[in-house]
């Protein structure tokens, strides 16, 4: 009787560290991102435009700069990630 329930226990625990946990990791590190980022940061949107914060609007918006005199306003949750020089990776 107790090898029935450690077979599927053990099912799960492997389970759990290996997709469950990796991407609430995930979650929460691209919600601290998201939280964490202030105007000049370059970023890169989930459509796979480069550009840079200029201003934080209303309703999860962000104005994006992509070139020069244009600017876009996307949602705050389309944002991939944070760009980061080889400037900014020396420096740490």
């Amino acid at each position: 009787m107790l090898g029935a329930l450690i077979t599927p226990i053990a099912i799960f625990v492997v389970f759990y560290f290996l997709m469950i946990r990796p991407q609430q990791k995930k979650s929460r590190e691209q919600k601290d991102m998201l939280e964490n980022l202030k105007t000049g940061d370059e970023i890169i949107s989930t459509g796979g435009l480069y550009g840079t914060i200029v201003k934080f609007g209303d309703n999860d918006r962000v104005k994006v700069k992509i070139a020069e005199n244009v600017t876009i306003e996307i949602a705050r949750s389309a944002l991939t990630g944070k760009v980061t020089t080889t400037t900014e990776v020396a420096k740490s």
